[in-house]
């Protein structure tokens, strides 16, 4: 569209990761406050309900942002469903590593996420089938939110962009 009303969304999480074939400190485990702001666009403004003369209420986009991605992940920490060694530290006690990563891979392969607190610890577990780069989440998380999008808009707006911002200073959008 190139004529379109805009909306930008931006929510706030914390949350840990590690790349783990990084060549430098990013292979380390750490953590970010990430900001992430989507943006939906709309050739038309809603003419009837409670939408009328919005793309998406804010407060409905808001609502699926924290569904998809501040619920599962914030507080939490995101991982690469290939990184074994990482998940064996997650691995609840008296249960296989091997098994525990394999389960985690096979929901991942099934919905292109898996998340868990039954880990060592209660930690949030969030696994995604690519390394934790801000590119991949940014990706990640619009295939998640874009149907919401549609959804919540009964097919009149959709999502543009996702930007996920891993600091004040690095940011990574999609597409």
């Amino acid at each position: 569209m190139t004529a379109a009303y805009r909306i930008r969304r931006q929510i706030g999480i914390d949350a840990g990761h590690r790349i783990r074939l990084h060549g430098s400190k990013c292979r380390h485990l750490h953590g970010h406050r990430y900001t992430v702001e989507a943006v939906c666009e709309a050739a038309e403004l809603a003419d009837a309900g409670e939408q009328t003369g919005m793309v998406l209420d804010f407060a409905f986009l808001k609502d699926e942002m924290l569904g998809e991605i501040d619920s599962p992940c914030d507080h939490g920490f995101i991982a690469e469903a290939a990184d074994t060694e990482l998940l064996a530290l997650f691995t609840p006690a008296g249960t296989d590593p091997g098994e525990f990563a394999q389960a985690l891979a096979e929901e991942v392969n099934a919905q292109g996420f898996a998340v868990s607190t039954d880990t060592a610890l209660g930690t949030k577990l969030y696994v995604i089938g690519a390394p934790p780069t801000a590119e991949n989440l940014a990706r990640h998380w619009f295939e998640r939110l874009a149907p919401r999008v549609a959804q919540r808009s009964a097919g009149r707006a959709r999502l543009t962009r996702v930007v996920v911002w891993e600091t004040p200073n690095c940011a990574a959008e999609w597409p």
